[in-house]
């Protein structure tokens, strides 16, 4: 017969914690323990020997304690899933502000250990991960949707949120390397300078590409593109529930009058955009001769 993997052990919550009168560690402190020491050098550095010295003890009084890994990826995933209940007094009226709240705290936390998009995965739900699934089922007890739709707009926000993380968390653990940006950025002008790529011309126009990655990673990390594309989420689950029907190809192309020249010429025709193209590829070749 196969030995049994820590894995198919009861999870940790089903058993009490050691019963001493006055433990010298408790399940909250091994917990942030575990969750400095993944946020300062990194998830693969966590370890019953590491933890244990972090607390100041043997690796064996940890053991007492907790008894394998899987015991502390809960711990250290129930002390996450605290950050991001909202007290109950908090917790806003009405299922958009409610949801509203509760993407920002979920997203403030994973923002303070992005690592653990990835490492606390599977982990064995715990007390505050219930109290979590509670608090987004009481966001959206108000929302006219069945149970089935309610879990959907749940898990989309959730999708939506932790794709959020994943985008500025890359930016913050990849220094940037300035000669591998330059040599990208020759790389880039002479692509464009083959008239092949005249969107992505458009889009840059006269400026130097030092200056386009600078402001596209601003656009990438601002605050403000967050609650924008949180709302626009949220309307659109409105949209849905008043039965609008989605956008139609023909309701796409009937656009305000500023998007086409002053005879009703689209403004991006391919002369004007080859004109506008070879302009900026003459401005761009002057900064760098």
């Amino acid at each position: 017969m196969a030995k049994p993997t820590s894995r198919s052990r009861a999870p940790i919550w089903t058993r009490p914690a050691p019963g001493t009168r006055h433990p010298k560690l408790t399940r909250e402190q091994i917990a942030d323990a575990a969750l400095a020491i993944a946020d300062t050098e990194g998830f693969a550095a966590v370890s019953m020997r590491r933890v244990a010295a972090e607390l100041g003890v043997g690796t064996m009084t940890l053991y007492y304690y907790i008894k394998t890994k899987d015991d502390l990826l809960a711990l250290m995933d129930d002390a996450l899933a605290a950050q991001i209940v909202l007290p109950a007094d908090q917790l806003p009226r009405g299922w958009r502000a409610a949801i509203t709240a509760i993407a920002r705290i979920s997203r403030d936390a994973f923002l303070r250990h992005p690592w653990a998009l990835y490492a606390l995965h599977g982990a064995r739900i715990g007390p505050n991960g219930i109290r979590h699934i509670e608090q987004s089922l009481a966001a959206v007890a108000d929302a006219p949707f069945d149970v089935r739709g309610k879990l959907r707009v749940l898990s989309i926000v959730d999708d939506y949120v932790f794709g959020h993380v994943l985008r500025i968390s890359e930016g913050a653990t990849h220094p940037v390397d300035h000669k591998a940006m330059k040599s990208i950025a020759e790389f880039l002008e002479a692509q464009l300078e083959t008239g092949e790529f005249p969107h992505i011309e458009a889009m840059v126009g006269d400026k130097d590409m030092h200056t386009v990655f600078a402001r596209f990673a601003q656009w990438m990390t601002e605050d403000a593109r967050f609650e924008i594309g949180l709302a626009v989420l949220l309307d659109g689950f409105e949209l849905r529930l008043r039965g609008a029907p989605p956008t139609s190809a023909s309701d796409a192309t009937s656009a305000p009058d500023a998007a086409h020249g002053s005879a009703g010429e689209p403004a991006h025709t391919p002369r004007r955009r080859s004109a506008a193209a070879s302009t900026a590829r003459r401005r761009r070749r002057s900064r760098t001769e």
